[in-house]
């Protein structure tokens, strides 16, 4: 009788686990970020940007999550696009979150009269949300630029 042992190997499973996490987004909160709703401060808000994982993910560099009283937004910087998040699409991890890809055609939200100004230390986005008809600002802190000091 002849009787052939295998090494257990994990290839089948890192792989399946690495296909998940391909499409899936961890949220950073950002703690420079400011929130204005037709020029005041809502009474809840945060701020997100996905994690840095290599310098080539352009892709996910111009998306923003911002909750706005107890609705989460995610916006497209890029595309000048707003989609409506469901809270169960979001898996809190501590202060931060994790999430699958929140860019659904049928989660849009009109969203009119787009402006992106550099301000000195951040990124101010502004635009009027269709459904509400408020204006929204988000500003993003600037990464300092310690080039010249290199």
């Amino acid at each position: 009788m002849i009787l052939l042992i295998f090494p257990a190997t994990h290839s089948v499973a890192a792989g399946q686990t690495s296909a998940g996490d391909a499409g899936r987004i961890h949220w950073k909160y950002i703690e420079m970020a400011q929130v204005r709703l037709d020029d005041k401060a809502p009474l809840k808000w945060n701020v997100y940007q996905p994690a840095k994982k290599e310098k080539k993910d352009k892709k996910e560099s111009n998306l923003v999550l911002v909750l706005v009283g107890h609705r989460y937004l995610m916006l497209d910087t890029q595309a000048r696009v707003v989609y409506l998040v469901p809270l169960p699409e979001l898996h809190a991890q501590g202060a931060d979150f994790d999430s699958g890809d929140l860019a659904q055609e049928s989660r849009i939200i009109p969203s009119t009269d787009w402006t992106a100004r550099d301000v000195g230390p951040a990124e101010l986005y502004r635009f009027t949300l269709g459904d509400y008809g408020r204006v929204l600002e988000v500003s993003l802190p600037h990464m300092p630029d310690l080039r010249p000091f290199y």
